[in-house]
C-alpha cells in the first residue's frame, strides 16, 4: 500500500462518521473494521453545542487519522474557507476536498475542484480531491499539487458499486505512483474487493456501513473484503482466458485397455 503524503496507514480502509444509529455503534464499527482513517464534517463535529463537542471527543478516542472534508460546499470560496476552518479545529493539513456541482448525483464540479485544489495546495494543505474518473481532470489535479486522487465509484450513497471499471483501470495505468482511493457509491463488500483487485490503494465509504441493519458487522465485512482484494493483487492472479484449461494434467493418467 502506498503512503498518503508520507503517512503509512495500517489498513487501506477509510470510514465515514455520519448517520450512525448511536455513538456507541459508530465506535464499534471502527473497532471491528480496524479502519485507519475517520472522515469528519466540519459542519457538525465543530459545533459549539454539547452534542458536537461530545462527538469530537469520541472521534479523538478512536485513535485514527482524521480526514476533515468540505462536504456540502458548492463553490471554490466556500470549500477553501471550510478547509481553513477545518485545519484550525482539527489540527491537520489533510483535507478531503469536495466541490459539488450537481444536486441529483452530487457529482463534483471538476473545474472548481481543480481551482480549489491549487489554492489549498499552495497554502500547505495535503489535498484528497473527491473527483470523477476522468483522466484529464486527474492530470490537472496532480499538476495542481494533489498527491492523492479519490475517484468516485458511483454517486454518493447510491450503493451502485463501480460504474466505470474501465475508467478506474485507466486511472491506475496512467498514474501508477499516485495513491488512488475509491470514494463513494459502494454498497456491498464484494464491490470493495473488486476495486482493490483493480489496484486501488484504499477504500472510503460511509453510507453502506452506517445505514446497514448492523453497521458494526457490515464494517467488519468490508474490512475483510478489502483485505481479500489486497491479498489477491499481491498473489499475482491468473489471467482470464477464452478456453478451458484442465486443472488435472493428462500426463500420468491411467489408461484402460
Amino acid at each position: 500500500m502506498k503512503d498518503f503524503y508520507g503517512v503509512h496507514l495500517d489498513t487501506p480502509f477509510m470510514l465515514g462518521t455520519a448517520q450512525y444509529p448511536s455513538p456507541a455503534i459508530l465506535a464499534e464499527a471502527f473497532t471491528r473494521s480496524k479502519a485507519s482513517v475517520a472522515t469528519v464534517s466540519l459542519r457538525r463535529e465543530a459545533s459549539d453545542n454539547k452534542a458536537g463537542q461530545d462527538f469530537w471527543q469520541l472521534i479523538k478516542q478512536l485513535n485514527v487519522r482524521v480526514l476533515p472534508n468540505t462536504a456540502g460546499c458548492h463553490t471554490v470560496k466556500e470549500a477553501v474557507t471550510t478547509a481553513h476552518m477545518a485545519r484550525e479545529i482539527f489540527g491537520t493539513k489533510w483535507i478531503k476536498l469536495e466541490v459539488i456541482g450537481e444536486e441529483d448525483t452530487l457529482q463534483p464540479d471538476v473545474f472548481g475542484l481543480v481551482e480549489a485544489a491549487k489554492i489549498l495546495s499552495e497554502d500547505g494543505f495535503q489535498v484528497f480531491p473527491y473527483t470523477t474518473e476522468d483522466l484529464v481532470v486527474a492530470d490537472k489535479l496532480v499538476n495542481a499539487g494533489c498527491r492523492v486522487l479519490m475517484p468516485w465509484g458511483a454517486p454518493i450513497g447510491s450503493g451502485m458499486g463501480l460504474n466505470n471499471v474501465f475508467g478506474l483501470r485507466a486511472l491506475r495505468s496512467h498514474f501508477p505512483d499516485i495513491p488512488l482511493v475509491v470514494d463513494a457509491g459502494l454498497g456491498l463488500p464484494s464491490q470493495a474487493t473488486q476495486a482493490m483487485e483493480l489496484g486501488i490503494d484504499a477504500i472510503l465509504l460511509n453510507t453502506a456501513v452506517s445505514k446497514a441493519g448492523d453497521p458494526a458487522m457490515m464494517a467488519e465485512a468490508f474490512a475483510l473484503a478489502i483485505r481479500a482484494g489486497q491479498l489477491a493483487v499481491g498473489a499475482d492472479p491468473m489471467e482470464p482466458r477464452d478456453m478451458a484449461s484442465p486443472s488435472t494434467p493428462i500426463f500420468g493418467k491411467a489408461f484402460l485397455d
